[in-house]
Order: C-alpha cells, then structure tokens, then sequence
C-alpha cells in the first residue's frame, strides 16, 4: 500500500495514478511494495528531519527512511516541494518531471540502488529516466 501525507499547502496529486505508477516501478525491478509513504513537506520540514536523523544541515530533495524487510518495499519518502521546484527551474525542466524524477529516486533507494559513488549515480540516473518514462505508460 501507498500513502500520501502533505505537510504544507502542496496540492494533493491524483493518488490512485501515481500508486498505480509507483507499482508498475516496483515490478520492473522485481519487487514488491508493502507500505511506503510519501510524505510531501517544505524544505524548512525537510532540514529538520536530515538533521535530526543523518546529522546533515543541508537542504535536500528527499530523505528516504528504508524500512524494508522480508522481500517487501517499506519505507517512508520525505520530498520537499519547494526544492522540487528550485531543482526543475535549474534543470530546466517541469515541476512534474522533477517530482517524478524524485518519486523515483526514493523508490529506487528502497530496491537498493545508491548514489554515492560515480558508477552509482549513471546507474541511478539512467534508472530514473527509465522509471520516469513508465509514468504515461498506462496498463
């Protein structure tokens, strides 16, 4: 099952689609979503839980909490939307490219892909497009 929580004024997204998207994402990889919640915050709501529990005082698009266990995805996504909006307008790209592109970056955390070194970030980034291009595919 995916939740959505918003914890500022950002305005709801069409649950039902994106679940459905987030699904198809999981499967391509071979995996299986068991409770994951995105949770739509402001960055100043965003600094705080990096600092609190990754002791970074940065910024940040997303912090992702992997709480998965016995084959199944479980997690919780924390996506600040006001770097969501920064990121698109300095990738010059849309707000629902950047979003997707985030969405994705947090599951893919969860099915184990890393962005630490610079292998791990062309893997990633490859991935994200991919998962990103299965957003209008409908099945």
């Amino acid at each position: 099952m995916i939740d959505f929580n918003y914890q500022n004024d950002f305005e709801p997204i069409d649950e039902v689609v994106y679940s459905r998207w987030l699904e198809r994402v999981a499967t391509s990889e071979s995996n299986t979503i068991g409770e994951i919640s995105y949770v739509f915050c402001s960055d100043e709501y965003l600094l705080e839980l990096n600092n609190q529990f990754l002791n970074h005082d940065t910024y940040t698009d997303i912090v992702t909490f992997d709480y998965c266990e016995n084959g199944l995805l479980n997690g919780e996504l924390y996506i600040s939307t006001d770097r969501v909006a920064d990121n698109a307008v300095d990738y010059g790209v849309t707000f629902s490219e950047e979003l997707h592109r985030v969405m994705a970056h947090g599951l893919l955390h969860l099915m184990g892909y890393g962005d630490k070194s610079e292998n791990d970030i062309v893997v990633m980034r490859s991935k994200e497009m991919e998962k990103m291009n299965m957003f209008h595919v409908k099945q």
